[in-house]
């Protein structure tokens, strides 16, 4: 059955589509996938059934789509998002892991919700707390349309950080997690004016992650990288909130628009 086009206001203001929404989220998109592949199940799915170090830019849109798109999208524009990356994940399972394990998704939702808190406080000051637990309920989402329980969810920031602590404690980086992130961090198969930004992309991940995975991952870290990480956030903390936010939201913009083509196409082949 083909999905229906709703229109969606984009002037309810909700937690999710105010942190999402920011530019400034990409910055700790490394960091959300380091601490996932972080997870040896999820970074032995990745190892042996992606292909994003071949075209980094093509996953990165497959992400964003997906986010962006449970973000802001209406009902049937996420519903067809979650039903596309369902049936990607049907073929990734292995040796005791399958991308449907309720466990995986809720850990994957965690970093993009952990990190969406960490650098949207980091560029925009300290969220007031009913946004932070607003914007924790409405994270579960990015799990729950998968599949995921709501239940397996945490209810409440509090909850959240117990979970997080928990699995952060337990993190063992295996090598598929390593390579990952060589061929993430170092890649040489982006444009060379992209690859002009990994170090500066690799200063910023490394100040982010927390300090026992930053360790396990053998990120170069100093007192002097530790200045100059807090110098350009305070650099970025004073700047990037006087930038107009539609400019802060073109990210999202140009994303949305090209995920809604694709989404008329499919409705349109779907009723043809």
């Amino acid at each position: 059955m083909p999905f229906s086009v709703v229109v969606v206001r984009h002037d309810e203001e909700i937690a999710l589509r105010r942190v999402s929404g920011e530019a400034c989220v990409l910055a700790a998109a490394a960091r959300a996938i380091l601490l996932q592949v972080a997870h040896p199940m999820v970074g032995r799915g990745v190892a042996e059934h992606s292909r994003f170090t071949e075209d980094p830019l093509k996953r990165l849109r497959g992400t964003l789509d997906y986010v962006y798109g449970s973000s802001f999208g209406t009902s049937d524009e996420s519903a067809w998002i979650a039903a596309t990356v369902n049936r990607v994940h049907k073929h990734v399972v292995g040796p005791g892991y399958s991308a449907d394990d309720p466990e995986l998704q809720l850990w994957v939702a965690a970093t993009l919700y952990d990190s969406g808190v960490r650098i949207y406080e980091l560029t925009l000051g300290p969220m007031p707390p009913a946004m932070q637990e607003e914007y924790c309920r409405e994270s579960g989402r990015y799990a729950t349309q998968l599949g995921c329980p709501q239940d397996m969810w945490p209810s409440s920031v509090a909850e959240f950080d117990e979970y997080w602590q928990r699995q952060v404690d337990t993190l063992e980086i295996s090598d598929d997690a390593k390579r990952i992130y060589r061929d993430l961090m170092y890649s040489r198969a982006l444009p060379w004016y992209l690859r002009a930004l990994l170090p500066t992309n690799r200063l910023i991940t490394a100040g982010l992650l927390p300090e026992r995975i930053r360790e396990q991952y053998g990120l170069a870290w100093s007192p002097r990288r530790e200045r100059a990480f807090r110098l350009a956030m305070r650099l970025t903390r004073l700047t990037y909130p006087w930038v107009p936010r539609r400019i802060r939201q073109l990210p999202m913009t140009f994303y949305m628009r090209d995920f809604r083509r694709r989404y008329r196409a499919y409705v349109l082949s779907a009723s043809a």
